[in-house]
């Protein structure tokens, strides 16, 4: 019986981390990746933000925290927007409307 072995193949179809090929390589395998058009950018980011944040759900672990965040700081480059001002606006609306550090449930609102 002749013919040559075949390498496992594990299918991902998501946005990843810049690193990874590298470390994918690293560890004498081969990633095969692509650069996305700006528009799925958008569209995987959202993904991502939705997968991390159930990672998160899942965990709640401070290294989950972490990758939301990065995540996030993601949307708001491909956005145009800095993570200076990101924060700017969480400030400004912390200011305006407070935060959560309280921890008030909202029931119901009651019309006089």
């Amino acid at each position: 019986m002749t013919g040559s072995f075949k390498m496992p193949t594990i299918t991902y179809n998501k946005l990843v981390r810049d690193k990874i090929p590298d470390i994918i390589k690293s560890a004498g395998k081969q990633a095969v990746t692509r650069v996305l058009t700006d528009e799925e950018y958008f569209v995987e980011l959202d993904r991502k933000l939705s997968e991390e944040c159930a990672e998160y759900q899942a965990d709640k672990s401070l290294e989950e925290m972490a990758d939301v965040l990065e995540v996030l700081y993601a949307i708001a480059a491909a956005r145009g927007y800095s993570v200076e001002k990101l924060e700017r606006v969480r400030a400004e609306k912390a200011e305006k409307r407070g935060g959560f550090a309280d921890k008030i449930f909202l029931e119901e609102v009651l019309e006089n």
